[in-house]
């Protein structure tokens, strides 16, 4: 597998949540999409260009931080109808596998955890650059998405439509863009 990106990004990483967005699409009523995102989530990992089977990630999401532009329908998510927040506060996602796969690209597998039940995903991500920022920071970036059934996590609330159909798809396109800043030799990543 030959890869574009360069050696030289290969360490260890902070995500940057100022400058990163971790987001959901879901069909409502079966005519339209209603896009979301959580406002408050850390992560880390290590990124190896050169055996990227050696990188990996750990991701953290408050589900209290849902916002939908929608403060009643945030309510509703955050309820036992679907995240039950108050017994499952975190959402989290921690990888088991990372491979390039063309390029710029990489599969990141790993294990994904809502209301307490943990599945396998596969998000296929792009490498979409590094930079220096204006105060020295070292950047790299990634964005890429997935498509889960939220039932597999036992969100299971829905309403079936008089016309036929339900009110929330099953379906969920999980986002990620992400920017995160190169940690220095010997510092924590956490």
């Amino acid at each position: 597998m030959t890869t574009t990106v360069p050696t030289t990004v290969t360490g260890t990483y902070k995500i940057d949540p100022t400058h990163s967005r971790i987001g959901f699409v879901a069909r409502h009523a079966m005519v339209t999409k209603v896009r979301g995102s959580f406002n408050e989530f850390d992560g880390s990992g290590y990124f190896d260009v050169e055996n990227p089977a050696r990188s990996h990630l750990e991701l953290t999401i408050k589900a209290q931080s849902i916002d939908t532009r929608n403060p009643d329908r945030d309510a509703h998510l955050k309820s036992n109808d679907f995240l039950s927040m108050d017994e499952f506060p975190e959402i989290k996602f921690v990888s088991t596998n990372v491979e390039a796969t063309d390029g710029q690209l990489y599969r990141v597998t790993g294990g994904l955890t809502i209301k307490g039940v943990t599945n396998p995903v596969t998000f296929d991500l792009e490498y979409s650059g590094e930079a220096t920022d204006p105060y020295g920071n070292h950047r790299i970036g990634f964005e890429g998405s997935t498509t889960i059934n939220r039932k597999d996590w036992g969100v299971n609330w829905n309403v079936a439509l008089e016309a036929g159909g339900v009110l929330v798809s099953d379906k969920v396109t999980l986002e990620i863009e992400v920017s995160a800043i190169r940690v220095a030799e010997g510092e924590a990543a956490a």
